[in-house]
């Protein structure tokens, strides 16, 4: 392994914990390969925000999540043992939507070289959740399940690598059901959507709305910049549509 590659990854590991490690390793080996073409490297320009802070409860910011998505988003498209170009194709366009053609260029090539190595998830994961908000956590577990279904169905093997995760990062059961259930179609998705049994009573029902409803509004997202507000107003359309089904079929 290449010696710029290595030193990437101790800065990395020293300034930004285990993150810090593995986009560290990634950009040494972008600039091995820009440095053989005569090249420069371009992340100059970009600004990942993990580097240097050890605060317990900080405000997340995009490059945080953007940093964390390319982590995690690695580890779920490899979860089944191979690699699916329409999972592939799904992380590109996420990522254009959300930063523009140029960005997600740059992201993707850091992406490709992330791929390349053997994550440790935990202590990744156990990073995110001293660093991240609970808010920001639940968009990257949505953004995974998205990932997961881009192929049309999600294996087992990604739905262990989704649960195993969202334990690491501190979400409850029930915040992932609830999310899982937004990307699967059956009789009870409705209910899980909104963290309830199947026989609730109509004033516990609206009253899940609500609580769901301000949970995942995009507000809660808004310190992340507009580039993620998509996502965040996805996942919120999909608590409306549920409780939507739901009402037509209690016909309240």
């Amino acid at each position: 392994m290449s010696f710029s590659k290595w030193i990437g990854g101790a800065i990395g590991w020293s300034l930004g914990g285990p993150i810090g490690a593995i986009i560290g390793l990634a950009i040494g080996s972008l600039i091995d390969s820009f440095s053989k073409n005569g090249n420069s490297p371009f992340f100059g320009e970009q600004e990942t925000t993990y580097q240097g802070r050890t605060r317990q409860h900080p405000q997340t910011q995009s490059g945080d999540f953007e940093v964390s998505l390319l982590i995690l988003a690695s580890s779920i498209i490899k979860a089944n043992g191979k690699l699916d170009q329409r999972e592939l194709d799904f992380v590109r366009q996420q990522f254009v939507g959300m930063y523009g053609k140029e960005r997600a260029n740059h992201a993707f090539k850091l992406f490709k070289n992330i791929n390349k190595q053997q994550v440790s998830i935990r202590p990744v994961c156990l990073q995110i959740r001293q660093m991240m908000d609970h808010a920001s956590r639940l968009q990257l577990l949505h953004f995974l399940f998205g990932i997961a279904k881009a192929d049309g169905f999600v294996t087992q093997d990604e739905v262990d690598k989704i649960y195993t995760i969202a334990g690491y990062l501190g979400i409850s059961a029930r915040d992932y059901e609830s999310i899982k259930a937004m990307f699967y179609s059956s009789s009870d998705a409705a209910y899980k959507v909104l963290e309830i049994e199947k026989n609730a009573a109509v004033e516990d029902i609206k009253k899940a709305y609500r609580k769901m409803a301000k949970k995942y509004h995009p507000d809660k997202v808004i310190h992340l910049g507009p580039a993620h507000r998509k996502g965040a107003e996805e996942k919120f359309r999909q608590v409306q549509a549920a409780y939507e089904q739901i009402q037509k079929e209690r016909g309240f």
